[in-house]
């Protein structure tokens, strides 16, 4: 497994045609593989996503079983004049393999919070319908609902460090929340959009489970997987 860091020249007006498409931007991921691996769940897949930490700060981190080559992505939002190759690879499975029971890490995720619902008039037995969780504290309550069957938990805050009696419980905060609608080929109508609401998340977690918990670093989490959702990133707890 490997983690890629690229750093995204935002001056360019590919590089901003590419960010504000995730279908582009998916594409231009694969691109970066001779052959991508398989997305039917047998194997770990390549995640990706982006984070505007400032206005001149954009990156993009990729997960994946394979090195990349993002020569591509150089040529199109990079600086391909520039010694520097514009990326940085890391041999991401001796990280995975040495992720032990009770570590503590701070994490960030972007994923897509959604839930089923029922069609207004539906009968019994019809399909349910999947829509986004649009506030702050039901986006929360759906990764908590996936903390445990997903190898880790949210550390709790001590009750003195606690703003609100309930809802506050938990080291973890909404950072951003953004919803896209893009039409894939050979789509042709506004009916057959890709719908979905991007939501990145702060906090901090402790591993209960290192198998389990590995599959979801390199599997993902949630839906919305090819268009940036899912990848969770770790960082030491300071």
């Amino acid at each position: 497994m490997y983690l890629t860091r690229f750093r995204v020249n935002t001056g360019r007006s590919d590089a901003q045609r590419l960010l504000s498409s995730p279908h582009r931007l998916h594409g231009a991921v694969n691109m970066s593989f001779p052959t991508p691996p398989p997305r039917d769940g047998s194997g770990p897949r390549v995640l990706w996503r982006v984070d505007s930490n400032t206005p001149s700060e954009t990156l993009l981190f990729i997960v994946s079983p394979a090195r990349p080559d993002l020569t591509n992505l150089v040529d199109q939002a990079g600086w391909p004049a520039a010694d520097d190759p514009g990326w940085t690879t890391f041999a991401y499975g001796q990280f995975l393999t040495a992720l032990a029971k009770g570590d503590a890490w701070g994490f960030r995720l972007t994923a897509n919070p959604v839930h089923s619902i029922h069609h207004k008039d539906a009968k019994e037995g019809e399909p349910t319908k999947r829509v986004a969780h649009q506030t702050p504290h039901h986006q929360m309550r759906w990764l908590l609902e996936r903390q445990e069957r997903s190898g880790f938990e949210i550390i709790q805050k001590p009750v003195e460090r606690r703003l609100l009696e309930h809802g506050d419980e938990h080291e973890l905060i909404v950072r951003d929340q953004r919803p896209w609608q893009f039409r894939r080929a050979p789509a042709r109508t506004s009916r057959d959009d890709v719908r979905f609401t991007k939501v990145t998340f702060d906090g901090r977690l402790r591993i209960t489970d290192p198998d389990v918990f590995r599959r979801t670093l390199t599997h993902g989490l949630g839906k919305a997987k090819a268009y940036g959702c899912g990848l969770m990133t770790l960082a030491p707890v300071r």
